[in-house]
């Protein structure tokens, strides 16, 4: 089942995954920034699927929880009063008292926050500890600062060539070199771990028609999706895999499914979610590897239940599908091995983060211009209204 607000759709494993990760601590409104979901939407997800149950065992009705978000409301309100308050006091404190209390407290909290609070720009705070310093130094520093931010957001996932792209696209001149040099300087690089693959299946495999036959190209979003299975270990549960559906148009990863074992249900969910949430016209392309899973006689029948024409890579050629190995190559590089995950739902929880809040959403790609894969996406939507 899926449900459809402000013209996108999510699968019931994405809403669930969000209702989680709100009783895991997360608030509504960083999720909402996230993952691109109205705080609206969010709340009556968290109102339709979590079970709530007072301390005196009793369940606590869908009343209480209004009053219950009436009150954030209201402390909300609150806050911004006060923030409205300090915004008059604002102009009668000077930059160097700022300056001086930002020094008096570094050891409490940090500049960073201090200078958001306080609203106070932090080149401003580091310019008066140093007076002195040359134009050059200070935009050296200044471009650093940047950089390092950018580095840490992306989970030091991005290079030169990325962060450079941002800081044009936020309207700073400077060239990749210079980049590059800061960035060493500062002793910041790209994350980059050698992927592991465990030995393949020595199984016959039949040959089945290659309809795709690497021609990859689209005129616009779901016209041909690709499709297979990657390993995640796990320090409890061992081995556990993921089943992703890759759109070739938007490279978006328009559904997945995580699970412990690699049947052909986690395949056929993989492909569920993807037609849950795009609804796709009949006909699209779906292209997967000669994996037994993929070539079951219930994920046949699950293609043809959703109108589509199933092809095949050729044996011992995974150039037929590179673009989803390229996915599982990048996930594997920029989150998988550099974390242990403890069981399958850690894993479950960090996979849901990695694809839905940075791959689709925040990661920038150099093969589609630099645009996300939503704004990919949102083009061609724009471009077929």
């Amino acid at each position: 089942m899926s449900t459809r607000y402000n013209g996108k759709r999510y699968n019931d494993d994405f809403k669930k995954m969000i209702v989680d990760l709100y009783q895991s601590g997360s608030s509504v409104k960083d999720l909402s920034n996230e993952y691109g979901v109205s705080d609206v939407t969010i709340y009556k997800w968290i109102k339709d699927l979590t079970p709530i149950e007072g301390t005196d065992g009793k369940e606590i009705t869908p009343k209480d929880v209004d009053a219950i978000q009436k009150e954030n409301l209201r402390l909300k309100q609150e806050l911004e009063n006060l923030k409205k308050g300090y915004g008059h006091i604002r102009s009668k404190v000077s930059d160097s008292e700022l300056t001086e209390f930002i020094t008096e407290h570094k050891d409490d909290y940090t500049v960073r926050t201090m200078c958001e609070t306080l609203g106070i720009p932090k080149s401003t705070y580091y310019q008066s500890l140093n007076k002195a310093e040359s134009n050059r130094d200070r935009g050296n520093r200044e471009f650093t600062e940047k950089i390092i931010r950018i580095h840490e957001e992306s989970k030091k996932r991005y290079g030169a060539p990325k962060i450079h792209e941002i800081l044009e696209k936020q309207g700073h001149k400077i060239s990749l070199k210079r980049v590059q040099r800061l960035m060493k300087e500062a002793g910041i690089r790209s994350i980059i771990v050698k992927k592991f693959r465990p030995t393949p299946s020595k199984e016959k495999v039949e040959e089945r028609e290659n309809i795709m036959n690497r021609d990859f190209s689209t005129t616009t979003i779901n016209q041909k999706w690709v499709g297979d299975i990657t390993y995640i270990h796990t320090l409890r549960d061992g081995w556990c895999y993921l089943a992703s559906v890759l759109d070739l148009h938007s490279r978006k990863i328009i559904g997945y499914s995580f699970g412990r074992s690699m049947t052909t249900e986690l395949v056929e969910q993989a492909l569920e979610n993807a037609y849950v949430s795009q609804k796709p016209n009949d006909g699209v392309l779906f292209h997967s590897d000669l994996g037994s899973q993929y070539t079951s006689d219930a994920f046949v029948e699950k293609v043809q239940s959703c109108k589509m024409t199933h092809s095949f890579s050729h044996k011992g050629s995974p150039y037929d599908n590179a673009c989803i190995e390229s996915f599982h190559a990048i996930l594997k590089k920029e989150e998988v091995n550099h974390v242990q995950y403890l069981d399958f739902n850690a894993a479950r929880v960090e996979l849901f983060k990695y694809i839905e809040g940075w791959y689709n959403r925040k990661r920038i790609h150099g093969s589609i211009g630099y645009l996300t894969l939503q704004e990919m996406e949102d083009l061609a939507l724009q471009q077929a209204a």
